[in-house]
């Protein structure tokens, strides 16, 4: 049995190699975990002696194929967690993360199975990321950030890379979400800034900032 921190860990690897297609680094890991460079070397010496992760001193981590496999299933119990409760309980986008990282340490096969049936095995979460299957395999999907559209172009939202719950907070004022058509008006040169159209609404002004964290199926060809 490993303790929901350990769990913690081999995900947050995870998620830092989903990002950055690379070993995790002692500080990224730090960052992620929000502790510090000194904790995050003993607990991965301490993972490397269960065969959970690969640690070279100055090189950084990678998980092991054990340690994958483990991850893996968190971030599916995770996702189908927050599906769950958004489709079946009526929360919001920005309201599940955390209780799915409370519900993703539940050890049953047998809930996880019956719950992603119960769901109909749902391949993408509220938030567009990937579901894992039983088998740790997932469907990606052709998608593209805003800030790299053009003036003219349109799409429809299928995903957010930013799930704080302000950030997802901010674009249910705009009335953004998952399925939303965006189309690009113009681009701002000077700070990036982007005007789109929301749906059958008027004129908006993205800060590149935002429209980095948006990804859209294009839904025009050039």
């Amino acid at each position: 049995m490993l303790s929901f921190t350990e769990e913690n860990y081999l995900k947050a690897i995870y998620k830092i190699y989903e990002k950055e297609k690379d070993v995790a680094s002692t500080n990224a890991i730090a960052e992620r975990m929000s502790t510090t460079a000194a904790s995050v070397t003993d607990m991965m010496k301490k993972l490397a002696a269960k065969n959970l992760v690969i640690y070279e001193k100055y090189k950084g981590t990678r998980l092991s194929p054990t340690g994958h496999q483990i991850a893996t299933t968190l971030i599916r119990k995770h996702r189908l967690w927050e599906t769950f409760l958004v489709e079946k309980l009526d929360f919001s986008w920005e309201e599940v993360h955390i209780i799915a990282e409370q519900l993703e340490h539940i050890d049953s096969d047998k809930l996880i199975e019956r719950l992603d049936d119960y769901l109909d095995r749902p391949k993408y979460d509220p938030h567009g990321d990937p579901i894992p299957n039983a088998e740790g395999k997932y469907t990606l999907r052709e998608q593209i950030a805003l800030n790299q559209l053009y003036k003219g172009d349109k799409g429809v939202l299928i995903g957010v890379k930013n799930h704080d719950d302000q950030f997802l907070s901010y674009l249910n004022d705009l009335k953004i979400g998952l399925g939303t058509k965006l189309e690009i008006i113009d681009k701002v040169m000077y700070d990036k800034s982007i005007k789109v159209k929301i749906d059958d609404q008027g004129p908006v002004l993205l800060t590149e900032k935002v429209s980095r964290n948006l990804f859209l199926k294009k839904t025009n060809q050039n």
